[in-house]
């Protein structure tokens, strides 16, 4: 089967299941325009107004959401994506389980035919784990709680799917069928389980799998279950052990039960899990409700949570409500000339997006997990930063600037709690990937003017990440993912500061962490500016420029190096990548680095390499500003051409049409800017590179009340390349615009055509040596 035939037959399915309910819209309103018409002029004017409603019943932004995108393998690629209901930001996600999530699983594959729960997961990506996870299942005809025992059949096409509410039939054998329907708040969900008549219909709870020392009570005449979950997946990958820790739970039934019971691991079998069940007497079609309350603090916190989110038993209320919430956010972007499948794809990535960092306090309190204590404040955390910080928090500037203040705060607050800012916290350190990119959100969020976190405590914590060696530091190779080690923060610190790079004959991943720490050192000289330290300043931009000595002119090459300065091997010391990957990794100085290669004629020509050679891995990171380096080198029409060619061929409206883990909406922020038609290269700076955006006009609604606008004259598929451009009315002749641009609601106006132009070719930025000249005078 092609593409295109798959992507044919995987949208019906897909769309088959809510279809009923768009109908009921359409009808309602047919129903009222019938009754105001004069019937002499209905018959024409009512076939074209059936047109309009057809598409206007899923007008609401909410409605071009397609969760199945990145949840499945295929044509494209695979996201690792799960199809959650929640809130933006929600410390608790939802999903069906159709397998047992672990590192490198999820706990939902589109190609799956079986669901075994429906759990409230904190994992993030599918290389991390969860932590603090419930579990909840309904079932007939006897207890079965093992995810083999209670799974049942079900099909796609008795799916809906969507950010405010999930359904699904599910097949219990006997022509019997079960039915559960999901809504959710930030901490909170509302399930309801469709029974057939059944004198023993259950709900089991699962508390914590095989293995883990979880705790169930059942309290029949309160009609509730609590207990709490004390697994933390990937607890191996951090320094701490954490031994307060705990997801704790509240599920409130509204129907009495007619029996209730415990389960978990005997002398007998001690490889049970451990949980507890509610039966019921069902009558055919009865509905069974549950609200689910969670919390990391308390099981008396997360019934607070439940009584705050869900106080009263109306499931509609609170679907309404999540409904509402989705358009606000998403509707902050609107979007002209795109396809259906177009559409689907900008506003399903706006909403990975917006799913991360989680809320992580609850009620004006948060649970540590850098101290395993609870504290007074407000907390985050799945940070994925060594991906996020290159597009997805500059895109939460925009789309959610009134987060800004209280993510770089809780890292600010780990810092303090902990010692260090996290990496990748989940929600302890967990010491995945290289550098420490918690610099550049600092960096960014300040050069973007927001106030609401502590300067100089930033400053502390930039300072110590950049200038302070992590325990070990000459005696461990600090390998990706090696567990029980002491926090890395920049392994290979120590010699760094000693031969101006990281030998590779010492440290993993040593060419790469060279490569990234000077831009950390760029983003910590950044803090240093916006404090007046004048002298820290102008140390940490001349460190940023250590990125030169693994520069081989000879291979034209970045490339690593031992200790005793020979070279290594070109495949040597890198994360993630090669010496293609990383060459171009200098976001913060690639004027300096086009000098480095020789001029723009070498670099362009290395460039165009790259690119024909098939080096480009736009399913990993570190690659994702590649596309607009042209603009550096006066060839910013190859960076037009580059940037549509990558969003058609790693983007669709399928199950597998993300091309490479979202990581916690990394890859669906490269498609939003490049669809709007820029992208931050060096996020920190508040530049971001013009491209060449994909529909005719977007317009983003600030949170200012200011309205920014692309206008993208004569786009198409073929008029790719900019041939004039203004911005609010006046010549623009560079391929940049300013972040205080768009925040001041500026219109961007391109004229696009079906040939290069020469339009922004004559920009010449000044490499980061020219400014250092300029201070040692």
């Amino acid at each position: 089967m092609d593409r295109v035939e798959y992507a044919g037959k995987v949208s019906i399915l897909m769309n088959s299941a809510q279809m009923f309910h768009r109908l009921l819209q359409i009808c309602k309103r047919i129903h009222s325009l019938w009754s105001v018409l004069p019937r002499r002029t209905i018959y024409v004017p009512a076939f074209l107004a059936l047109c309009t409603l057809a598409t206007s019943a899923q007008a609401d932004p909410v409605d071009w959401v397609n969760l199945y995108i990145g949840t499945g393998s295929g044509p494209i690629g695979y996201g690792g994506t799960m199809p959650f209901v929640t809130t933006p930001f929600g410390m608790t996600d939802w999903t069906p389980q159709t397998r047992q999530n672990k590192l490198s699983v999820v706990s939902y594959k589109y190609e799956d035919t079986s669901i075994s729960g429906f759990v409230g997961t904190h994992q993030p990506a599918i290389w991390m784990g969860d932590y603090g996870y419930v579990t909840l299942m309904p079932e007939i005809d006897g207890l079965k709680t093992t995810p083999d025992d209670r799974k049942l059949a079900f099909n796609h096409k008795d799916e809906i799917v969507r950010p405010d509410y999930y359904s699904v039939w599910m097949d219990a054998d006997h022509s019997r069928r079960i039915r559960t329907e999901m809504t959710a708040t930030e901490r909170c969900s509302y399930l309801r389980f469709t029974f057939p008549a059944n004198a023993s219909s259950t709900v089991i709870v699962e508390a914590s799998r095989p293995g883990i020392a979880g705790f169930a009570h059942v309290d029949a005449a309160a009609q509730e279950i609590t207990g709490y979950n004390p697994d933390r997946i990937d607890s191996g990958l951090g320094p701490f052990k954490l031994p307060n820790f705990k997801g704790y739970f509240v599920i409130q039934f509204r129907k009495a039960f007619s029996g209730s019971g415990l389960y978990g691991p005997t002398a007998q079998d001690p490889g049970l899990a451990t949980g507890a069940y509610a039966k019921f007497k069902t009558t055919e079609g009865e509905i069974v409700e549950a609200r689910v309350g969670t919390s990391f603090i308390s099981i008396d916190q997360a019934r607070q949570n439940l009584k705050a989110e869900i106080p009263v038993w109306d499931f509609e209320a609170v679907r309404n409500s999540l409904r509402a919430t989705w358009n606000d956010k998403l509707g902050r972007i609107t979007v002209e000339g795109a396809t259906d499948d177009q559409r689907r794809i900008v506003y399903t990535g706006l909403y990975h997006a917006l799913l991360y960092p989680r809320i992580f306090s609850e009620q004006g309190r948060y649970y540590s997990a850098f101290d395993d204590t609870v504290h007074k404040g407000t907390s985050y955390t799945a940070y994925s930063i060594w991906d996020t910080f290159r597009a997805e928090h500059s895109l939460l500037t925009l789309m959610a600037p009134e987060r800004i203040d209280g993510m770089i705060g809780a890292l600010l607050q780990n810092y303090q709690e902990g010692g260090w800012m996290p990496k990748w916290p989940n929600p302890s350190y967990t010491n995945i990937m290289i550098g420490t990119h918690a610099d550049s959100l600092v960096a960014e969020a300040i050069n973007k003017h927001f106030k609401g976190f502590d300067y100089n405590l930033a400053w502390d914590a930039v300072y110590k990440d950049a200038m302070t060696p992590p325990d070990g530091d000459t005696t461990r190779r600090w390998a990706d993912r090696e567990p029980h080690t002491p926090y890395e923060a920049r392994a290979g610190l120590t010699y760094l500061k000693e031969l101006g790079y990281i030998p590779v004959d010492h440290t993993a991943e040593s060419a790469s962490s060279t490569l990234e720490d000077s831009y950390d050192d760029w983003c910590v000289a950044q803090v240093a500016k916006a404090l007046g330290k004048t002298s820290d300043y102008q140390f940490f931009l001349k460190r940023s420029l250590n990125y030169q000595h693994l520069f081989n002119k000879e291979t034209g090459f970045m490339q690593a190096k031992h200790a005793d300065g020979s070279w290594a091997g070109l495949d040597e010391g890198w994360t993630e990548g090669n010496k293609w990957v990383y060459t171009w990794a200098v976001m913060h100085d690639i004027p300096g680095l086009i000098q480095l290669m020789g001029g723009r004629e070498k670099y362009n020509a290395e460039l165009d390499e790259h690119f024909s050679g098939g080096h480009n891995v736009h399913s990993n990171e570190p690659s994702h500003h590649y596309g607009y380096l042209y603009d550096y080198s006066g060839q910013p029409w190859k960076t037009q051409a580059k940037v549509r060619e990558i969003a058609t061929a790693e983007y669709a409206n399928l199950p597998s049409g993300i091309d490479g883990d979202d990581d916690c909406g990394q890859m669906s922020a490269w498609y939003i800017f490049t669809a709007l038609g820029f992208y931050p290269v060096n996020p920190a700076s508040g530049d971001y590179m013009i491209g060449s955006p994909l529909f005719t006009k977007m317009t983003l609604r600030l949170a200012n009340g200011n309205h920014f606008t692309v206008d993208a004259v004569n786009n198409s598929s073929k008029n790719v390349y900019i041939q004039s451009a203004t911005l609010n009315g006046k010549p623009l002749t560079i391929p940049v615009i300013r972040y205080e641009d768009i925040l001041a609601g500026a219109s961007l106006r391109l004229v696009m055509g079906p040939s290069p132009s020469h339009w922004g070719a004559d920009w010449t930025p000044a490499p980061l040596s020219e400014s250092l000249s300029h201070l040692d005078r």
